[in-house]
């Protein structure tokens, strides 16, 4: 989890020579891409991870409000749960890992630090939700994503591009919306388990469910693996770095009459993992641990008063405690939220209105050793008004949200965003967006012996174009982008603001992320193809260098075979070069890996899944000196009956 110093305390400069081997992207792989892309002929929002029969589900993250996907004019992605089992992936991160716009960045194995960059957007700039509740640190900044549970996630949904005329601060690259099961009519019960390389040990079990005006859904997993050496610098414990977590998940909804639910939900999370700190010596070996703590709770109540206007009333909770030992180290972010939302539809015209407030408290225990630090505790509020305006009428659809929020302690900021789209035929349609969003400082960065308190809010403008095509089994679409950053937060070394003599935090930057997005799906028979390119160029404004541990060019292209009562699947996932430091010096080679698996049922309730992850033996490394998974292995069976 942490590397050198604790990533709470200060960031730390990475010098670890990178290794030079792919400089190049694997060019074959974007032209085959491209191929794919222009010949595609299936989703209108050109998504390798929607299906066709899902264009005419809902969403709701785009809005906060249900609207159809194929209506959405936010540049969304949709995982469903099939999609997630096939996966057989240990995080939500490599489920993450193979949509477009998305890179990640990781101190070794699952259960260390974990970066995701939507847009090439810092990992503090994407708003997170698990059911609706607000996910974030207050020490780091962002999700901790190395610590939400995969196990209990039933789908995900993305949106590319600015969101904080909607959601508030953080939402400057996008918005990412997790989903816990939901019980539907009948019961459906299911229990799976599975194994593979290094030693790792999957279990889960499970029901959901609906009777009368109740459902429910209940989950519990467990994992471990004894993992790799992640740290494979000299000098550092060459132990094996495994980890071990249990999570459940209940949700519970009961719909009073017609026009009245209630529902609640609870997630929680515990992990331990390893990591090798400084400090290493033969004859005293140290274990060092990441302690990990996830908890997010939440309660709505959903009035449709008539048939015109609607309300819902949410309360959500969460909480996030990292510690790490022998070396002790304790954060905790804890977060309480209040939404009331109100949404008006008239013919072809939707009014919203919400009013929120977000509760913020970091407390962090004295560090000691090489974490000696102050005791903090921080408190803040935020209070936001939002205004949303929807139209939808022939070929016309527009989207128009104005929101504003006032900090306890930097007072207001106001944000807005418009969209609009114009299909001109039945299978193209057009879009057009602007937006602005800010982030506000953490309580770390402003409280801490390396804070500032008169830091100001990280602030962004957004504007997009997009083109999508689809038709019957077959889609394309490109999105072109360009996100502006000023006020960016960056580590001051040379700073003398803040009561520490190693630095401090300061508006000190600004960064430009700006790209192009080509995705496409095709179908032809019983074979699903799927692929995106992404093109960006993620940039600090002041130095003229592209943003650390960012490609250039990175894209996926995945195929899935259904072969009688086999489906036989193949990915082919690729990152161009990037750079370990700012100054631009240190480069990180590029990479193609190639994913394979293969499932089919034993009995009407019982699949079988196999799956060879980075089949050629690929080595690489998203930080200098962390190692990477090599070859891995995983079968696993699941039953899955209903009733």
């Amino acid at each position: 989890m942490l590397f050198g110093f604790t990533m709470n305390q200060f960031p730390v400069r990475i010098g670890a020579a990178p290794r030079r081997r792919v400089r190049a992207f694997a060019r074959p792989l974007f032209v085959t891409t491209s191929l794919a892309a222009a010949c595609s002929a299936a989703s209108a929002q050109a998504d390798p991870a929607v299906s066709v029969a899902a264009l005419g589900e809902t969403v709701v993250t785009a809005t906060r409000v249900e609207q159809r996907l194929a209506d959405a004019l936010a540049d969304i992605s949709v995982i469903d749960r099939a999609t997630i089992e096939r996966s057989g992936a240990e995080s939500v991160a490599d489920v993450l890992a193979k949509v477009q716009g998305i890179q990640i960045s990781r101190n070794g194995g699952p259960g260390t630090a974990t970066s995701v960059f939507l847009r090439g957007a810092e990992t503090r700039f994407t708003a997170v939700f698990i059911d609706g509740i607000r996910v974030d640190s207050q020490a780091t900044g962002g999700a901790p994503w190395e610590v939400i549970p995969l196990a209990q996630i039933d789908r995900i949904e993305v949106v590319r591009g600015p969101a904080a005329a909607i959601y508030g601060s953080d939402a400057i690259g996008g918005v990412i919306q997790l989903f816990t099961r939901k019980g539907e009519a009948g019961v459906a019960p299911y229990v799976g388990v599975g194994g593979g390389t290094d030693g790792l040990f999957k279990a889960e079990a499970g029901v959901s469910g609906a009777s009368g005006a109740f459902d429910y859904a209940l989950g519990v997993a467990t994992e471990r693996s004894r993992g790799f050496n992640a740290r494979i610098t000299p000098g550092y414990n060459p132990d094996d770095d495994g980890y071990e977590t249990t999570s459940g998940s209940l949700r519970l909804g009961l719909q009073i009459n017609p026009r009245q639910r209630i529902e609640g939900t609870l997630l929680g999370n515990v992990m331990d993992s390893d990591y090798d700190d400084y400090g290493y010596t033969p004859a005293n070996p140290v274990d060092d641990r990441n302690h990990h703590t996830l908890r997010a709770a939440g309660i709505n109540w959903s009035s449709q008063w008539t048939d015109h206007y609607s309300t819902k009333l949410a309360i959500t909770d969460s909480a996030s405690l990292y510690r790490s030992t022998p070396n002790f180290y304790q954060t905790e972010t804890t977060q309480r939220g209040y939404l009331f939302q109100n949404e008006l539809k008239f013919g072809a015209h939707r009014f919203t209105a919400d009013l929120e407030r977000r509760e913020d408290d970091l407390e962090n225990a004295p560090g000691v050793g090489l974490y000696a630090s102050p005791a903090l505790s921080g408190q803040r509020s935020q209070d936001g008004v939002a205004l949303g305006y929807g139209f939808q009428q022939g070929p016309h659809t527009l989207q128009l949200n104005v929101r504003h929020d006032d900090d306890s302690e930097f007072g207001g900021n106001t944000t807005g965003s418009a969209a609009y789209g114009f299909a001109f035929t039945p299978q193209w349609r057009a879009t057009v967006s602007a937006g602005s969003a800010f982030r506000a400082p953490t309580l770390y960065q402003r409280f801490s012996e390396y804070g500032v308190a008169s830091l100001q809010p990280e602030e962004s403008e957004n504007y997009e174009v997009g083109l999508r095509w689809a038709q019957d089994a077959s889609s394309v679409g490109v999105t072109v982008y360009r996100n502006r950053v000023k006020n960016l937060i960056d580590f001051d070394y040379n700073s003398t603001a803040c009561v520490s003599n190693f630095g401090c935090y300061g508006n000190v930057g600004r960064a430009q992320y700006e790209g192009v997005t080509l995705a496409a799906t095709h179908r032809i028979g019983d074979v699903s193809l799927r692929g995106s390119i992404d093109w960006q160029n993620p940039r600090n404004l002041d130095t003229d260098t592209l943003l650390v541990r960012r490609a250039r060019q990175y894209g996926s292209l995945g195929v899935d075979w259904r072969l009688g009562e086999w489906l036989l699947g193949g990915e082919v996932l690729a990152s161009g070069s990037r750079y370990a430091d700012e100054a631009n010096t240190q480069e990180l080679g590029g990479y193609t890996l190639l994913n394979l698996s293969v499932s089919r049922p034993l009995t009407r309730d019982v699949t079988l899944l196999v799956r060879l992850d980075n089949a050629t033996d690929k080595d690489y490394q998203f930080v200098p000196g962390y190692a990477t998974a090599g070859r891995t292995f995983y079968a696993g069976i699941r039953w899955s009956p209903k009733y």
